[in-house]
């Protein structure tokens, strides 16, 4: 009998490509076969941790006494909703034909774990090879398979993604259902999500502490041009008006001698490659775009269309063997508005260096660029389309020379008071071109400024850009006029889906802890999440109205203010997940041993519920309604969610949801702003903050006749949705907690 091969796919999508390219055409149910491989796929995880109630009748019920949950051992069951899958999985695996597994699930932590407990929980015992690519075209594909490693190699990955996934689900469970238990309301806590709302409480209270402060600057005429005031104290402004009074008096109409001219070629180089959270934060700040919907957007681009690398890396380097790959890449992007640059790039020799290329700095996955597989943009829907030219523009800044000015400083004195000037001439645009660009396409590209309060006047003053005078040391300048200006201190501005994510990469600023050691681990382990489940986290804190969005701007609930109060103290710090990341690295690295990190875990596990039982803190609801629960008769509380306001029964075992608003992409034909949709059936109607309304069957018509986008099917497929959502248990605690425990 000549043996074949199974190869096991994450996701059907790219199970079907890796089908195609193996000659794979012969169609089962849920599987592809050829002359020499069987491909077959999971629907993400096929398996999970086991629930608690799985262990016994004592965990069956909530109950604070039966806590800490801590298992001998943890096992795994067969996810429900996708158990049909795993079983065609599984009946291939024990095929007499089949002679070896190749895993080829998504190459990294997670991916190893989708198909590890899958063959774990099959029981099947066959030798393993393992496919690690980094983008899913046909030409990956086949160099791929043409190098397979041994599965052996990946075993310590494989440990250390169980040892994340049973930390979660101790750590996770049981404080959530502590804290369910004690308070009598549906509260999760982990030791991602936690964290990340004391960032934003952390954010908050600056901002409420901060109290302004009146700052002043000096500008004096002189030879046609705008001199700027140095103050010895603090640059170029300063607190204090009669400092800034007494140098007017003193340069009015007065003679300044130049001091110095200083004229120097500066360089301004391109920003890094893409890592997901840097793309996200982008994405973000540019398109509004939440950080789960560029994943999705980006998880398209990479299964479906195949043409940028996989997203979920944290890396923003490449390695030296796709060096040799770039002029492919480049003639796969030329579409659009950068195909004059790809074209010119294509002309010359493409230069190596150490500022994206460096294996050293690429562990799992290199950076986000885009694949040798060209695409029509007509293809992609905006969303794609915005993040695909993202991915391209910042993949061709790395490969243009950088911009470079010759920027004039030039110093006069005048009556013992300093003035400076400033003046940049463009010589070589480089990669800035890729900006102008991008302003055309419709970019908004302004930086969001996210520093901690800073008591200080701001800085020096902007260069002007074009020549400026010239000046010879020892001139002479009559100062005409003088102008004082002035302005407060700001505070920082609340966190928005970019800037948050940043602070959930680099939380070190948001610690208490000095200890250097884990400050410095901290910012080596990519800081809270990973770049994989940063979206997720977010999304949950917004789905367990912890969070909610005014505006841009995420702000605390009283929920989320409360929880931080409410739950044990080492879980509200990033310092225990960079304790964690360090030990799960060190354990993929061989370093350190699974079973001594389990320990531990178990011994934190029965202290937080120590500390959660011992507590004298209460949780009190203060978004109650008058409304009764149609389910169980109890008041109901009214929550704003990401998209909306729903009510939703207290009782966390009732789990009953009612959709009252949504806020929608029309747009009010007043003031422009996005509209809610409130009301049930002939009622619906759109309503708008600044007070206009229109009834839902007004809205179609006047779309209708205006030839607007949005048809009736648009209308239904919404609706549909909203109908979809309003069945989610969201507050059923249990569930809630498990939503796959991405802590």
């Amino acid at each position: 009998m000549d043996m074949k091969s199974l190869v096991i796919a994450e996701k059907p999508s790219v199970g079907r490509d890796i089908a195609r390219v193996l000659g794979c055409k012969q169609g089962g149910n849920g599987y592809l076969e050829g002359k020499d491989y069987v491909v077959t796929w999971a629907l993400g995880h096929l398996i999970e941790l086991a629930d608690p109630e799985s262990y016994g009748d004592q965990w069956k019920e909530w109950k604070m006494e039966t806590l800490p949950m801590l298992p001998e051992r943890l096992e795994i069951q067969v996810i429900k909703k996708t158990g049909h899958q795993y079983q065609t999985v599984k009946k291939q695996m024990y095929r007499k034909d089949i002679g070896q597994i190749i895993i080829a699930t998504d190459a990294g932590r997670e991916g190893e774990l989708v198909a590890r407990w899958i063959i774990q929980k099959a029981g099947v015992k066959k030798p393993m090879k393992r496919l690690w690519i980094s983008s899913v075209t046909d030409k990956a594909i086949r160099q791929g398979f043409s190098s397979l490693r041994d599965a052996r190699d990946y075993q310590k990955l494989y440990e250390a993604a169980v040892a994340r996934a049973e930390a979660d689900w101790m750590v996770g469970l049981n404080a959530t259902r502590a804290l369910t238990v004690k308070h009598n309301a549906q509260l999760s806590c982990g030791r991602v999500q936690t964290p990340t709302l004391a960032i934003i409480a952390k954010r908050e209270a600056q901002i409420k502490e901060f109290k302004p402060r009146e700052y002043y600057g000096l500008k004096m005429k002189g030879a046609g041009v705008a001199w700027t005031w140095k103050s010895p104290q603090n640059g170029s402004s300063t607190f204090s008006g009669e400092e800034v009074k007494k140098a007017l008096e003193n340069a009015a109409n007065s003679t300044a001698v130049v001091e110095e001219v200083k004229k120097k070629q500066q360089k301004s180089f391109a920003p890094q490659l893409y890592d997901l959270t840097a793309l996200q934060q982008d994405a973000n700040r540019i398109f509004g775009f939440s950080a789960k919907q560029t994943l999705d957007f980006m998880q398209n681009l990479y299964e479906r269309h195949k043409v940028v690398t996989y997203p979920r890396t944290d890396s923003r380097y490449l390695t030296a063997d796709i060096v040799e790959t770039i002029p492919e890449r480049l003639r796969a992007c030329r579409a659009g508005v950068y195909a004059p640059i790809c074209g010119r790039l294509l002309k010359t020799a493409i230069k190596a260096n150490k500022s994206f290329v460096d294996d050293k700095k690429v562990s799992d996955h290199h950076a986000i660029i885009p694949t040798e597989q060209s695409v029509n943009l007509k293809d992609l829907e905006y969303g794609e389309r915005r993040i695909y030219e993202l991915v391209v523009s910042r993949f061709l800044a790395v490969l243009l020379p950088p911009c470079e000015y010759q920027q004039t400083e030039v110093t006069a004195v005048c009556q013992g008071e300093k003035f400076t000037l400033r003046g940049r001439i463009l010589q070589q645009p480089g990669w800035q071109e890729i900006k102008d660009l991008q302003k055309e396409a419709g970019f908004s590209d302004e930086e969001e400024a996210d520093d901690f309060a800073k008591d200080s006047a701001p800085g020096t003053e902007e260069a002007i850009n074009g020549s400026i005078p010239d000046f010879s040391k020892g001139q002479k300048v009559l100062f005409t006029e003088g102008k004082i200006t002035q302005g407060k201190t700001k505070p920082p501005v609340p966190f928005t889906e970019a800037t948050l994510l940043a602070a959930m990469e680099n939380p070190v600023k948001y610690m208490d802890s000095s200890d250097k050691k884990l400050r410095q681990t901290l910012g080596e382990t990519g800081g809270l999440g990973t770049v994989a489940t940063r979206a997720d986290i977010i999304e949950k804190l917004f789905h367990s109205f912890m969070i909610e969005k005014r505006d841009k701007y995420i702000h605390l609930t009283s929920k989320g203010r409360q929880v931080l109060e409410l739950a044990p103290q080492g879980l509200t710090s990033p310092e225990l997940t960079a304790k964690w990341e360090q030990e799960l690295a060190d354990i993929a690295g061989g370093k350190a041993k699974k079973k001594d990190f389990e320990a531990e875990i178990r011994t934190y596990t029965a202290d937080i519920v120590k500390d959660i039982q011992a507590s004298a803190k209460t949780y009190r609801h203060d978004n109650i309604t008058n409304k009764k629960c149609p389910q169980c008769g109890k008041l109901m509380l009214e929550v704003n969610h990401k998209n909306g306001r729903m009510l939703v029964c207290q009782d966390r075992e009732c789990g009953y949801r009612k959709t009252l608003s949504k806020v929608t992409n029309a747009r009010c034909p007043q003031c422009h702003k996005k509209m809610e949709l409130v009301g049930e059936g002939e009622n619906r109607r759109f309503t708008c903050v600044c007070g206009y309304r229109e009834k839902l069957s007004a809205f179609e018509k006047r779309r209708k006749e205006s030839g607007g986008g949005v048809s009736k099917k648009d209308v239904s497929r919404y609706m549909n949705k909203m109908k979809q959502e309003a069945k989610e248990p969201v507050n059923n605690a249990f569930a809630d907690a498990l939503a796959k425990l991405k802590l």
